[in-house]
């Protein structure tokens, strides 16, 4: 165990360190201390010393030297137990340095202000912090140093508990998070100066940064290892930042399933029940409750809904609890649910299966598109969120009947679905219910046919959604034949002629978006 007897606190952010430092005193440590954060201290009627009357040598510069003298970097990386190391430092009046407290300045929040200028970046890249987080870390058999408030408590627990020493094991903890937190700021710098001069929206240079979460039984299957790795701050409401309520740890194709069903009901805004397999919807419904879009949810699909994972975008109350229970009965396995919260009742009803994985959100946020990205051999592919919204105005009406306010409700429900769908899709809707999905399939007619036998007598006065044009126009004919009323697709193909013809040929209603909605 070291005794912490001096440490050194230069934090630009100031949360919580009243009461480490507060810590420190009753554990009669000196603290040293610079600029703002010395100040801060002093008027909450802590003792501190100036790092400018230890070092004899003046806070210089506008701030930009504060702690780079040798009797702090001395004091941080000098190896006590080292005869020679404690008699360079006695002869020079370095003395030990046993904590830093250090966090830096907000580069990225600075570089995330809408017209920032070069100089106003390059002012917020610091210089000092890092270098001490790095020689404390480095030196961390001496040095404890601490970059995050999030830390303090433990640490202060800690403290408390050993007479104000830490264990080498804890300090070496603490190093390795100090080298991710120094890694991820300088990769943030020099990311933001390698792309500064590029027109193209996206940089010439992408560097990635996530922490692990954990590790899994496995992967995709089991002869596969497997982690899980998150980014550093939630972007936005997501599956991956969600809190578990109940259940057994999440495999690989937990977190992929929980991912897909919170993104589809995200981008609804009356109450929407996702029901996925596998990564995709086998049913979808919005309804005027989320009981009721449960219930038409699962109308789609009863079979491919064993072993489903269940995404709701409103508070989980008893009376919709009471019908996922009721479905569970008839023979439908939930395997997980996942939504903005639950009451208590009915996250106790839901609990009882002790083995069903229950996920909260918190309340779903709506945020600019984010950046998807997704592994190849060898390189990493980036894109846009496909966000992509089409309302009545933007539809193309290009067959002889139009389709009614009531079958044009239906298809930009069903447009909006099938971009949720692995292409090629074709999916059915009454109203908004989906009735029948062909998913994933390399063939669009073979999609087409998916849908129609899935639906079963459901297609008669349905509507159908393809994610793209037609090629051909055997998919509408399969359409026409099964009752099919009215098509919404992106069109531009050349057989649009013929498509159309065989629309009308069927007294069919179709639509063109203009976009398609790929999802491979």
């Amino acid at each position: 165990m070291k005794k912490i007897e001096r440490a050194l606190i230069s934090t630009y952010d100031k949360a919580g360190l009243l009461e480490i430092a507060n810590t420190f005193v009753q554990h009669r440590v000196e603290i040293l201390s610079t600029g703002g954060t010395a100040q801060h201290l002093r008027e909450s009627g802590i003792e501190i010393t100036d790092v400018s009357d230890y070092t004899g040598f003046p806070e210089m510069l506008d701030g930009r030297v504060k702690t780079l003298h040798p009797k702090v970097h001395g004091g941080l990386l000098a190896q006590w137990d080292n005869a020679e190391h404690a008699a360079q430092a006695n002869d020079n009046e370095i003395k030990p340095i046993d904590m830093v407290i250090c966090n830096l300045y907000p580069f990225e929040a600075t570089i995330a202000k809408p017209n920032v200028t070069l100089e106003e970046a390059i002012e917020n890249i610091d210089i000092g912090g890092p270098t001490m987080i790095r020689a404390a870390a480095k030196n961390y058999k001496h040095v404890a140093v601490l970059t995050n408030p999030d830390q303090y408590p433990q640490i202060i627990a800690d403290l408390d508990a050993n007479d104000g020493c830490l264990s080498e094991d804890v300090r070496f903890e603490l190093a390795k998070t100090a080298f991710l937190h120094t890694a991820h700021y300088d990769s943030v710098v020099s990311t933001y100066l390698a792309n500064l001069e590029t027109d193209d929206e996206f940089g010439d240079v992408l560097t990635l940064h996530f922490q692990k979460v954990d590790s899994l039984r496995y992967g995709e299957n089991p002869h596969q290892s497997a982690a899980f790795y998150r980014t550093e701050d939630a972007p936005t409401t997501c599956a991956a930042w969600a809190k578990q309520l109940n259940g057994p740890p999440l495999s690989f194709n937990n977190i992929l399933d929980l991912d897909a069903a919170l993104e589809i009901v995200k981008d609804f805004k009356t109450p929407t029940c996702a029901i996925i397999k596998h990564n995709n919807p086998c049913g979808l419904a919005t309804a005027g409750n989320l009981k009721d879009a449960f219930t038409n949810a699962l109308e789609c699909d009863r079979t491919s809904a064993f072993g489903s994972i269940v995404g709701l975008n409103r508070k989980v109350t008893i009376q919709t609890a009471n019908t996922i229970r009721d479905a569970a009965k008839s023979g439908v396995k939930i395997e997980a649910i996942i939504a903005p919260s639950y009451t208590e009742k009915a996250l106790s009803a839901l609990s009882r299966v002790t083995n069903r994985q229950i996920f909260e959100t918190g309340e779903l946020s709506t945020s600019e598109p984010i950046l998807q990205i997704r592994n190849v051999t060898g390189g990493v592919l980036v894109q846009e969120q496909d966000v992509h919204n089409i309302e009545k105005s933007d539809l193309q009406f290009v067959t002889k009947r139009k389709p009614t306010d009531e079958e044009i409700e239906s298809l930009l429900f069903a447009w909006k679905a099938c971009k949720h769908v692995k292409s090629n899709c074709i999916l059915l809707a009454q109203g908004t219910q989906t009735v029948g999905i062909g998913a994933g399939q390399m063939s669009r007619v073979d999609a087409a046919i998916i849908a129609v036998r899935k639906a079963g007598e459901k297609t008669k006065d349905a509507v159908l959604a393809s994610d793209a044009f037609f090629p051909f126009p055997d998919g509408v004919e399969i359409a026409g034949e099964a009752g099919i009323r009215a098509i919404i697709q992106p069109g531009g193909s050349v057989n649009d002629a013929s498509v159309i013809e065989t629309a009308d040929k069927f007294g069919m209603a179709m639509v063109f978006t203009g976009v398609r909605h790929f999802r491979h």
